[in-house]
């Protein structure tokens, strides 16, 4: 039987792996972070036995990562949320995840690139039928926290990206560049020269990265934007979806990808790894029209 060691008392380690280092807590928060929030759904999500599922929530509420909250009187149902101090874990998460493609699912490089057959590529690739959780809020340029998805919009187009250049800031100031990362001033351009078509046809744009909203704003003025970028620098969105990312510096940054999503926030096209920047706009921009015709014909 193992005793507790008294060093542990101050060590934020030991106190965090009390609480979260258990293999079914971690992929718990994984789906509820994913919009899972009822008993039934997390149970059949994981394959995990109702009693061992009853525990961990039990803990996580406990512990005030979790809260419970009744959805039905008649029978009493109960579904969980992320507290505060639960967000507070996904940069973690996120960590363990770019960690894992890195050194376990991939080669060991510092990459913003992916293989088209690799780990990263199916997750992604995966994410086409899944939803986008309700409830998610990020700080836009514009001042304001927006839902990533317009609510009367025919289609949305969301492209993540891992930087832009920040305005009066040298290039050479921003770190060495990671092999795959350049392309973001090009990727936003792109999208900006779009525009017409895609407003023309009631499809919404989105840019999401992990900047800062003042670094974003600062470039979205300079670049005359016409769609707002959102900042996912809590890594919210990209925890939810298990979007792919890579370490540049201190920050983790999201690698290139575009996503289509219905007005019913279900992802219906990805396109990743995008190789060829001006190719994967205009891709965007069909399917997403084939999107909104689809539900317009429903």
């Amino acid at each position: 039987m193992s005793t507790r060691r008294v060093p542990d008392d101050a060590c934020g380690i030991a106190q965090a792996a009390a609480v979260v280092g258990d293999w079914w807590s971690l992929l718990v928060l994984r789906e509820i972070a994913r919009g899972h929030h009822r008993f039934d759904r997390l149970a059949d999500e994981l394959g995990l036995s109702r009693k061992v599922l009853s525990e961990r929530l039990r803990t996580l509420t406990d512990r005030n990562v979790l809260e419970r909250r009744r959805y039905q009187d008649r029978p009493p149902r109960y579904e969980y949320v992320l507290t505060e101090q639960g967000l507070g874990l996904m940069p973690v998460l996120v960590s363990l995840q770019d960690w894992a493609d890195r050194w376990l699912l991939g080669d060991g490089t510092l990459t913003g690139r992916a293989a088209d057959g690799g780990a990263e590529a199916r997750r992604v690739a995966a994410l086409a039928g899944e939803a986008v959780p309700e409830g998610l809020r990020l700080p836009g340029t514009d001042g304001r926290d927006h839902d990533p998805l317009p609510p009367r919009a025919g289609a949305t187009v969301l492209f993540a990206y891992p930087a832009t250049g920040v305005p009066g800031i040298p290039a050479d100031l921003a770190g060495t560049p990671v092999p795959g990362s350049a392309g973001c001033t090009l990727e936003s351009r792109r999208f900006r020269a779009a525009w017409p078509r895609f407003d023309a046809e009631g499809i919404a744009v989105r840019g999401v990265s992990t900047q800062s909203p003042q670094e974003q704003a600062a470039f979205a003025e300079a670049e005359h934007l016409p769609f707002p970028l959102l900042s996912d620098a809590q890594l919210h969105l990209t925890a939810a979806l298990r979007l792919p990312t890579f370490r540049a510096g201190q920050s983790l940054r999201i690698k290139r990808l575009i996503l289509v999503v219905g007005p019913d926030r279900v992802i219906r096209h990805t396109i990743f790894p995008v190789t060829d920047i001006p190719a994967a706009v205009s891709q965007a921009l069909a399917l997403a029209t084939e999107t909104r015709e689809r539900v317009r014909m429903v």
